[in-house]
């Protein structure tokens, strides 16, 4: 079973970001599940959602205690709360931000990660540039894609399209698959110059 735990804040899409991963996941023939755990339901409050996906049948129905991923939606919040707990080194850390993982004061704390397992994307950017708005939650899903190699970027595409029909869900899909690329091109990077 692979589990997901998605921190950011209310309002920025962290609830329907859990529910297209399941989609995607659902999409590739695999059980899933996705829900969210609302600390205050008021726009700009912490917000944690939670996605699994399993080729058997899923029987937990309890939050993500020890994730395989984490992604990070609103950067702000890594130095208010604990949003690494229950991450083993060899989980995967997406951060939506144009800064590196030093810039934001976690240097030190990714050292026990592979580079390749942690990765920053400026999605609040990229939805902006394609949606016009500043909702990162579909393009770190695709910059999740990349990442992880846990689901396939058209998977995740057609779960934006089905969440959001239409000019807004292509729209969206547009800012996941320059994230999915701009990961990929990162790594890529990273390889040259290890």
């Amino acid at each position: 079973m692979f589990q997901v735990r998605i921190h950011g804040r209310g309002g920025q899409g962290v609830v329907s970001a859990a529910e297209m991963l399941s989609l995607a996941a659902f999409d590739e023939g695999r059980y899933a599940q996705a829900f969210p755990s609302f600390g205050s339901e008021r726009m700009g409050a912490p917000v944690t959602a939670f996605c699994r996906f399993d080729d058997r049948e899923i029987r937990s129905r309890e939050p993500v205690i020890e994730p395989d991923a984490l992604i990070i939606q609103d950067p702000t919040l890594l130095h208010q709360i604990d949003l690494f707990s229950g991450l083993s080194a060899a989980g995967y850390i997406l951060i939506n931000s144009t800064r590196s993982f030093a810039e934001l004061g976690l240097g030190e704390y990714v050292l026990k990660f592979g580079r390749h397992n942690i990765c920053t994307v400026p999605a609040t950017e990229l939805a902006l540039k394609h949606v016009g708005r500043p909702l990162p939650n579909a393009a770190l899903l695709g910059g999740f894609a990349a990442i992880s190699g846990q689901l396939q970027f058209a998977s995740v595409a057609r779960a934006i399209e089905q969440k959001f029909p239409g000019k807004v869900g292509k729209a969206n899909a547009a800012a996941a698959q320059e994230a999915y690329h701009a990961v990929l091109a990162a790594r890529s990077e990273e390889a040259v110059h290890a």
